[in-house]
């Protein structure tokens, strides 16, 4: 008696065919499955079972693909979309508890962030923060809406981030986020003419002059505390690529111990470029 007459007062709340919380939109796609989802909170797993499951997935799938299709133009096809809400629809019809409200209001947001981790997890082809991604899409929605009427420039940053509300560096962020979506093959052609090029032919290279500078520096010290002899017999071979006999001849020694002069001295000079210079090394003629 008590319910009837609080179903009879003017103010009193609706509710829709579709099991929607009150004052919620009713749309076409969601089905009154009340009864279908406490017969399957009853059923045990079995046929039985998965065939009320079966129906739920098929009563409740125009209204997946409906959020699916919020989501096209985004470099994704429509049948993944929809394949993705559907697996975010199995989910929430697995996960729903009949008695904690209409089925709706679990269902969206359930399928949304499904079709949204798909985006975020899969779809990237570099691995962006999450912060970022959120301010590539505001910056990408304010650039459609910037430029929807026919004629209008292409917004600068200054124009996005007045109409966005962000900082300037938080829409450059943004813009520069747009291009880690997809990623260019390195095989790429860059020009369409016969001398085209790939963007792998613009990368550049190690320099190994470079490293001859580096080793250069690296010896200096030790071939300034080299004693003067020495120093002067690697300066004529290395320098002015003598020869190890017309070294002996200029300085009045054999070939022999101008050889072991080299060998010595370049270890030496090795030694302390790395850090370790040999004990007893040093004072040796």
């Amino acid at each position: 008696m008590l319910t009837d007459m609080s179903t009879n007062r003017p103010d009193a709340p609706v509710t829709t065919s579709g099991g929607a919380a009150p004052g919620r939109r009713n749309h076409d796609d969601a089905p009154d499955t009340a009864a279908l989802f406490a017969r399957l909170a009853e059923l045990d797993d079995g046929p039985e079972r998965d065939a009320a499951r079966d129906e739920l997935v098929t009563a409740w799938l125009p209204m997946a693909h409906r959020i699916a299709g919020r989501f096209r133009d985004r470099g994704e096809s429509v049948e993944d979309l929809r394949q993705v809400a559907a697996l975010g629809l199995v989910k929430a019809i697995d996960r729903f508890d009949p008695s904690r409200g209409a089925f709706e209001s679990y269902a969206v947001p359930t399928i949304t962030g499904e079709v949204k981790r798909h985006f975020r997890d899969r779809m990237w082809a570099l691995r962006v923060p999450r912060r970022v991604q959120e301010l590539r899409n505001r910056v990408r929605v304010a650039r459609r809406e910037l430029t929807q009427n026919p004629g209008s420039p292409e917004p600068a940053v200054a124009d996005i981030a007045a109409h966005t509300g962000l900082t300037e560096d938080e829409v450059s962020a943004g813009m520069e986020a747009l291009e880690s979506f997809s990623t260019l093959s390195l095989d790429a052609e860059m020009s369409a003419g016969d001398d085209g090029y790939s963007l792998a032919d613009t990368l550049g290279a190690a320099d190994g002059s470079f490293d001859v500078v580096i080793d250069r520096e690296a010896a200096k010290e030790g071939l300034r505390r080299l004693p003067e002899r020495e120093r002067a017999i690697l300066y004529m071979r290395f320098f002015e690529d003598m020869t190890q006999s017309r070294i002996a001849d200029r300085l009045g020694i054999s070939q022999m111990h101008v050889s072991r002069l080299i060998s010595r001295s370049c270890a030496r000079v090795r030694d302390e470029a790395l850090g370790g210079r040999r004990p007893g090394s040093a004072g040796r003629r």
